[in-house]
């Protein structure tokens, strides 16, 4: 609970979120007037999509905090009311009781509103999956969480694409790059970024012994070329011939590309489109989401080190989750929660993990709300 009911009583805002609230209410009689002006959508979309959005979260701000004066007004005057029988009593006191847990609602419902939205929860993402520790196991592992983001993002009306693949023995994968598209394709992914550790019986295990394999995740927001410029100076591009499963021009034309951002060492290869151009531009897509990636953790970790508390940012370096499939258990190590059904998470079914890391993070958010002075 934010604001204990002891220190705000039911519909009252704390000094600090009431101002909050203010500067709020504020700045939407200026995003109404200037969202309302003709033309606007036609001649900078882009500003008219940020406006509208910025728009729907104040009007329900607005909404809400109506709702809670009017909590604060029913909670006065039941207050004032004269019960002397014992069962007039009862009633105000299960009424006020009721209010209170309105206004407590309500509350967080706003506090929630007040926060910074998170501008990436827009964005398409590139989704890079890589083997960890475990050989062959990894490599299979890797295979299997490609193939439950794949059913994910379908049953969210996402699309797939392939970028980079590179193929290992039995059906798994070194290495598995692909792009995913949509409405709001970081805000269901944004969760999956760090080490996803496995437990089972290896098929290459003859004794019947359980292994633990890893594989990593990272989940990259795309960059426009306004974000990140990138000079085509500090650029060396190569090109090779594709490999692995494709059409007649596999391991015949040079149309896998190879680039490389020599200020950084960063390489990306791209192999899975179908003609030069293609792959450089996907490769290139690819630089710019990891050269984004790249200038947003230094920040985070500047940050958090002038934090005197730090909070966890979801580094692919912590290992974040297991998978134990003679238990049919998912566990989430940083929410500590588990589900028992990893048959049906395995294929895509993420929704409720994927909640509960969201509750997860709102109530962080909001701590942090309450401690910034």
């Amino acid at each position: 609970m934010p604001f204990p009911e002891s220190q705000t009583p039911p519909g009252r805002l704390p000094e600090k979120t009431a101002a909050a609230v203010s500067a709020a209410r504020a700045r939407l009689a200026v995003v109404r007037e200037e969202v309302s002006a003709p033309e606007l959508a036609s001649r900078d979309p882009s500003r008219y999509r940020a406006l509208s959005r910025e728009y729907a979260r104040l009007e329900k701000l607005n909404g809400l905090y109506r709702e809670l004066k009017k909590v604060e007004e029913e909670t006065t005057a039941l207050s004032g009311m004269p019960a002397e029988e014992a069962e007039m009593r009862e009633m105000v006191e299960e009424e006020l009781a009721s209010l209170t847990e309105r206004g407590r609602v309500l509350r967080n419902k706003i506090e929630s509103l007040l926060l910074p939205p998170d501008e990436r929860e827009e964005r398409n993402i590139i989704v890079e999956i890589r083997a960890g520790t475990g050989g062959e196991e990894a490599a299979l592992f890797a295979g299997d969480l490609a193939r439950m983001y794949s059913r994910f993002a379908e049953k969210k009306g996402l699309k797939v694409e392939s970028v980079n693949t590179h193929p290992a023995g039995r059906g798994g994968f070194k290495e598995v790059i692909f792009a995913v598209t949509g409405r709001r394709p970081f805000r269901e992914f944004k969760f999956e970024s760090g080490v996803h550790r496995v437990q089972r019986v290896p098929v290459t295990e003859a004794s019947g012994r359980t292994h633990t394999s890893a594989a990593t995740v990272a989940v990259l927001p795309e960059a426009d070329e306004v974000e990140v410029v990138i000079d085509p100076k500090e650029l060396r591009v190569d090109t090779f011939c594709s490999s692995g499963p494709g059409g007649q021009s596999v391991n015949t034309t040079h149309s896998a590309v190879r680039v490389t951002h020599l200020p950084t060492g960063t390489v990306v290869s791209c192999q899975d489109q179908k003609s030069q151009h293609q792959n450089k531009l996907r490769a290139l897509q690819v630089l710019r989401a990891r050269l984004l990636e790249k200038s947003r953790a230094e920040q985070e970790e500047t940050e958090a080190r002038l934090r005197k508390e730090q909070v966890k940012s979801g580094d692919r370096s912590d290992k974040i989750r297991t998978y134990n499939f003679p238990q049919n258990r998912v566990t989430d190590h940083r929410i500590n929660f588990s589900l028992h059904s990893l048959d049906r998470f395995i294929d895509g079914d993420l929704d409720e993990m994927v909640e509960k890391l969201r509750e997860w993070e709102q109530n962080r958010r909001l701590a942090e709300f309450n401690a910034r002075g």
